[in-house]
């Protein structure tokens, strides 16, 4: 029960953060440089299992281990590094294998994906050691 629990809370956590940034803030700004690759319609099935493993992923490399060290710090810092790893092999492999794929996207989605995954990590650090040990 308590690995449920975590889940869903690390992935409601990820879930708010994130549609906030695709939703409001940052959706002209997609339109604006991948206007031209966007789908009329989000695929939310592969939106869906993306947040899975990525939750999963979190959960394995950053909060369990941050739990066990009982360290806020390390579900920061190892959050951000996680993000900072995952977003970069998505935009620069982008970069790489895409048609003019736009470089400012590179930069502002790793920059997101780094924060996103620390302040997932260490959000949800907080509410699990509050709510469930």
């Amino acid at each position: 029960m308590y690995i449920l629990k975590t889940y869903i809370t690390t992935f409601a956590v990820f879930l708010v953060i994130d549609l906030i940034w695709l939703g409001f803030i940052a959706r002209n700004l997609y339109k604006k440089y991948l206007g031209y690759l966007m789908a009329e319609n989000v695929n939310w099935v592969a939106a869906i299992i993306f947040y899975m493993i990525f939750i999963a992923g979190i959960l394995f490399f950053v909060i369990n281990p941050a739990i066990t060290k009982d360290s806020f710090i390390y579900a920061i810092l190892a959050g951000a590094c996680f993000g900072f790893i995952t977003y970069s092999t998505y935009d620069l492999t982008n970069l790489a294998t895409v048609r003019d794929w736009p470089l400012t996207i590179v930069f502002i989605d790793i920059t997101w994906g780094t924060f996103l995954a620390a302040s997932t990590s260490s959000i949800s650090f907080l509410i699990i050691k509050k709510f469930f040990l």
